[in-house]
């Protein structure tokens, strides 16, 4: 894939390296939005996108986690994963807008079955809890 999006490359770089916060708050923008799997409503802002995208790295990133597709269309990518939690096996896509800059602009994830939702539901409320100390 020589064609690569600039910002997608820098994505996965961000992915390989231990989910390290410098790397992600370099990729976001400022006006950056997150939609979660499980709150209905957006979550606006680079503060709020970080502490979601590092919450979902500590819950999600293990050494189960991978990308099985990747669908490029300009500044818009899809990249499907699976991972496995508590012997569940989890199924979801990432969506992700850049922007002219190539920064992250807009984080969609989105998780299937519904199981593997009420477990990263709890998992995900306890790490932005102990985020928030």
């Amino acid at each position: 894939m020589s064609h690569t999006h600039p910002g997608l490359a820098r994505w996965h770089e961000y992915m390989d390296h231990g989910a390290d916060p410098a790397l992600l708050s370099a990729l976001l923008a400022d006006e950056a939005v997150f939609h979660s799997p499980v709150v209905h409503t957006p979550q606006a802002g680079k503060a709020v996108v970080m502490a979601y995208l590092l919450a979902a790295a500590e819950v999600l990133g293990n050494d189960s986690f991978h990308y099985v597709r990747e669908l490029v269309d300009g500044d818009e990518v899809m990249l499907e994963f699976v991972t496995e939690l508590d012997g569940i096996t989890i199924n979801g896509v990432d969506i992700i807008r850049f922007n002219a800059e190539g920064k992250i602009s807009d984080f969609k994830v989105m998780v299937r079955p519904l199981k593997a939702i009420n477990t990263v539901w709890q998992m995900m409320g306890a790490q932005l809890q102990t985020a928030k100390g």
